[in-house]
Parts: structure tokens; C-alpha cells; sequence
């Protein structure tokens, strides 16, 4: 039987990406993604909860995300999820993170705080992902307007 390991996230960074190469010259790009659940209880409070989540870019795509995406820009990951290891004062210690295929900022040029616009991101600009510029592309305007 085959396997999927896929996530899909819409959130907002939490920190400005930081921009590391290895030594080989690989770029890696890293920073946090905040994802917030609302919900009113039983007592008809409204409640919300936030996960945080570890991003992980490479390569080309690293290097777009450190130029344009800042902290409170909201975007849209496609990727998977990885668990890496690593010995620290003899104990083991592991971390789970979001290594993105694919990427789009939301929101307009400049908007630190996501929502409306045209989706438009340099990486499509680029060829790197997404439809081509001659190509439709999807609007979205709130939040409430996401089939999930």
C-alpha cells in the first residue's frame, strides 16, 4: 500500500525567515509558521488556540522566501512533514518540521498582515511555481471564505 505525507498550511510567520547556506552552498531558509484555530464552546465562549509550526525551504525557492517574506505575511505551504535528530549535552533531541515543496504569499505587496489580494508571489513571477502570469489565478479575500 503506498503512503502520503503531505501537509497543506495557511498561517502567518512569526519571525523574519533566516537565510543560511551549507557548506556546499545550499541555501536554507527557516522560520516559524503560526496557524490559529477559533471555535466557540458549549458555554458560547469564543476560543482560540495557536500552533506553531517549523518551516524549512531550500534551494532557490530559500532564497525568494528570505527576500520577501517577513514576520505577520501571511502564506500558503505546500509540503511534508520531516523529523530530524541530533545528540545536544548526551541527550538526543528531535525536531519536526514543514519541508516546503511549494510556497505562495498572500495578501497584497506590502501587507504585513496577509488576508485579500491576488495571491500574486515572485517565486510565480519566476516560473518556480505556479500557474504562468498569462493564466487566471485565484483571489482570495477573508479568511471565512476557506472551504476548510
Amino acid at each position: 500500500m503506498a503512503s502520503v505525507n503531505k501537509v497543506i498550511l495557511v498561517g502567518n510567520l512569526g519571525k523574519d525567515p533566516e537565510l543560511k547556506y551549507t557548506p556546499s552552498g545550499v541555501a536554507v531558509c527557516t522560520f516559524s509558521l503560526a496557524t490559529t484555530d477559533k471555535w466557540t464552546d458549549r458555554d458560547g465562549n469564543r476560543q482560540e488556540k495557536t500552533e506553531w509550526h517549523n518551516i524549512k525551504i531550500w534551494r532557490k525557492q530559500a532564497e525568494i522566501a528570505a527576500e520577501y517574506l517577513k514576520k505577520g505575511r501571511q502564506v500558503y505551504i505546500e509540503g511534508k512533514i520531516g523529523t530530524r535528530s541530533w545528540e545536544q549535552d548526551g541527550q538526543k533531541k528531535f525536531m519536526t518540521e514543514i519541508v516546503v515543496d511549494r510556497f505562495q504569499m498572500l495578501g497584497t505587496k506590502g501587507d504585513s498582515e496577509g488576508g485579500g489580494g491576488s495571491g500574486r508571489s515572485p517565486q510565480s513571477d519566476k516560473g518556480l511555481s505556479g500557474p504562468p502570469d498569462d493564466e487566471p489565478r485565484d483571489e482570495m479575500t477573508d479568511d471565512e471564505d476557506l472551504p476548510f
